[in-house]
């Protein structure tokens, strides 16, 4: 419930963004009508429509984004049709003969028996064309619908935010309704003000033709209503604080901190059939949270690896819930190809639905859950760090259900290119998202929204900025090249550098060269490019394409893509 609230809330605070201001004139076309036939219809069409499409698109593929484009074309032909009929009474007539549905319908008066359902078809279009404002509301719905996939809730929530939307539509439509009958009457200008919200329809049109609803307009709004919104999500859900670490003492008992939840849920199995925590009574547990394009879950995963092979013959069964953050990662063939690629032979359960991430109430990656031989949870570790207290805490387990002679020492892998433990410095650069619906510190202009827009990279960056150049189209989780010689610059601070990339959905590698300062990386590449910076995108994964060899300084990494249709994520640093 208070989900809803907070989403209606959202889309009431819309009204204050300029990203509404393409889609007023539509809106305000039938304020001379009354509303129950005109208005409300189109209102309906409108915040149905945007459900619709934007669950396809926060749950879709590129599929869906091209087939709602297809849409909007559409919807912007029968929107401009009207403003040339609001402007050309003989336009009207003309138009009417051939395309009566675009043309009279959409004319015609409130008596007109037709007229709701032309009001709504109207409603729809707008719904196809509208683009909000992606604020900290309308991004936290988004997100959650691409974490937890299609479902009636998702649609309810989106469905709720429109309908927040269309309630402060429906008042600016009262007034301006009363507004226009009063200059009806006052001076006469019937026809003036008619053809005065027919120019600005096809203003609205050529707005959002030109990507200026989802460029320019989405910048200057987020100034007006962020913080009002972050303080309604932060009165509903207060920011979570750090997470707290059991304390672990030498020969102390561990707490129980609950029951092992179930591992019912797992799309998938890979190393093994299906496992539960009946047939798991008698064993210790080790319970690993992780996704394959994580670079801390990269760099845990020797110790994970080192453990499970370590004490497999002393009672240890360490498992993987693979819960995947980007869309890629949902793929089995892919999740499949890391897992033998990265070594790993202990069972791993795919969580694609995160049923088994919500049964453990679980928030990070990576994430360790010890649980002992009678099903209890002992003990949990959240992030990289601390392996000797972890390995302390499975010898414990271990004693404790009677296992004796436990090998000695503690794991100490030789973790090479991205496995290698970070730097230790607490000064790198953040991890920075490419898709728009997590973008932070991006320069050079504003981010168009799922629409292919040509950037232009500006000569200077301050740390921690980055900037894109060539023509991309910024979808909701990556940015796709739609031309070769696209850039990605990011003037960083760290040892090294990491991006998920992946290619196209024909799976054509993307040739790329990587430059540090304008210059070939030399001894300062990465594992995945040679000293010359050259590299290839083959597949969906992590990539490291900077290994500084000596500290790590404040430096400006470029990486052009020879070939266009690669696909960029995220970056990483250590």
């Amino acid at each position: 419930m208070l989900l809803l609230i907070l989403a209606y809330l959202g889309g009431v605070l819309t009204i204050l963004s300029p990203c509404i201001l393409p889609v007023l004139p539509f809106v305000f076309a039938r304020a001379d009508r009354p509303f129950a036939r005109n208005g409300l219809p189109m209102l309906l069409g409108m915040a149905l429509t945007f459900a619709a499409v934007a669950t396809l698109a926060a749950v879709g593929g590129g599929w869906a984004v091209h087939a709602n484009q297809y849409g909007r074309y559409l919807a912007l032909a029968v929107l401009a049709v009207l403003g040339l009929t609001l402007v050309s009474e003989r336009f009207a007539e003309w138009i009417s003969r051939p395309f009566v549905a675009l043309g009279a319908k959409l004319t015609q008066r409130s008596g007109d028996e037709d007229s709701v359902f032309s009001a709504a078809g109207l409603g729809v279009a707008t719904g196809l064309l509208w683009a909000p404002c992606a604020g900290p509301i309308l991004g936290l719905l988004l997100t959650g619908a691409a974490l937890k996939g299609a479902s009636a809730q998702t649609t309810l929530l989106l469905l709720t935010y429109a309908a927040g939307a269309a309630t402060s539509l429906a008042l600016a439509l009262a007034i301006g309704g009363r507004v226009f009958a009063l200059m009806k009457r006052s001076l006469g200008a019937g026809e003036w003000v008619r053809r005065v919200l027919g120019v600005l329809v096809l203003a609205g049109v050529a707005t959002i033709a030109l990507g200026v609803d989802t460029g320019l307009l989405t910048r200057v709004s987020l100034a007006s209503t962020s913080g009002i919104e972050q303080k309604l999500i932060d009165a509903v859900r207060p920011a979570p604080s750090a997470p707290a670490q059991s304390a672990v003492k030498a020969g102390a008992p561990l707490p129980v901190e609950g029951e092992m939840p179930s591992l019912d849920g797992a799309t998938e199995w890979l190393n093994s059939p299906p496992l539960t925590t009946q047939s798991l009574r008698g064993k210790v547990v080790l319970v690993d949270f992780w996704t394959y394009s994580c670079i801390n879950c990269i760099r845990a995963l020797p110790y994970v690896h080192g453990w499970a092979d370590k004490y497999r013959d002393h009672g240890l069964v360490v498992i993987g819930v693979h819960a995947p953050e980007f869309a890629f990662e949902k793929d089995p063939g892919n999740v499949t190809k890391a897992v033998k690629d990265m070594g790993v032979t202990y069972p791993v359960a795919l969580d694609n639905d995160y049923v088994i991430w919500k049964a453990f109430n679980n928030q990070y990656w990576p994430a360790h859950y010890f649980i002992d031989a009678k099903g209890h949870m002992r003990h949990h570790h959240f992030g990289e760090g601390d392996y000797e207290q972890s390995e302390d805490v499975i010898r414990q387990l271990l004693t404790e259900a009677g296992q004796k002679n436990l090998p000695g020492g503690y794991v100490q892998p030789n973790a090479q290119g991205a496995e290698a433990a970070a730097s230790g410095d607490a000064t790198t650069s953040p991890e920075t998202y490419v898709g728009y619906t997590k973008a932070q510190n991006f320069t050079g202009g504003d981010i168009a929204e799922n629409i292919s827009f040509a950037y232009h990279a500006p000569q200077m960056l301050q740390t921690n900025q980055w900037t894109l150049d060539g023509q991309w189209t910024v979808g909701s989780e990556y940015a796709h090249l739609d031309s070769p010689n696209g850039r990605i610059v990011y003037h960083f601070r760290g040892r090294d550098l990491h991006l998920v990339l992946g290619p196209d959905h024909d799976g054509k590698p993307v040739r790329f060269r990587v430059l540090i300062d304008g210059k070939a990386p030399g001894a300062d590449h990465g594992t995945d490019v040679d000293a010359d910076g050259n590299g290839t995108v083959t597949g969906q994964r992590l990539y490291q394409l900077v290994r500084q060899s000596n500290g790590s300084g404040d430096r400006t990494f470029e990486i052009i893509f020879l070939d266009p249709g690669v696909l960029a994520y995220s970056f990483t640093f250590g």
